[in-house]
């Protein structure tokens, strides 16, 4: 998967998480694209570990996947990071 759909992905689902996340978050669109681009990491890796399947590209089940990675990232972010 090329770098600019990585960067798409990203932003989609970071922006989607940011969404679903209840409360107050900071950052702004730089912040949101960098956790999405490591939530759909961390989502294609723990997909590939329960047997989801791995970010493929920018289609449903990867959104998916990318968007509940970006969602454990940014559950981890405002826990420890913003403490």
């Amino acid at each position: 998967m090329g770098i600019f759909s990585w960067i798409i992905l990203g932003l989609i689902a970071g922006a989607l998480a940011k969404w679903l996340m209840p409360g107050k978050d900071g950052g702004g669109w730089i912040v949101t694209m960098a956790l999405g681009i490591v939530g759909a990491f961390v989502g294609g890796w723990v997909g590939s570990l329960i047997g989801l399947g791995p970010v493929t590209g920018v289609n449903i089940g990867s959104l998916i996947t990318a968007t509940l990675g970006a969602f454990i990232v940014l559950l981890v972010y405002n826990k420890f990071i913003r403490s």
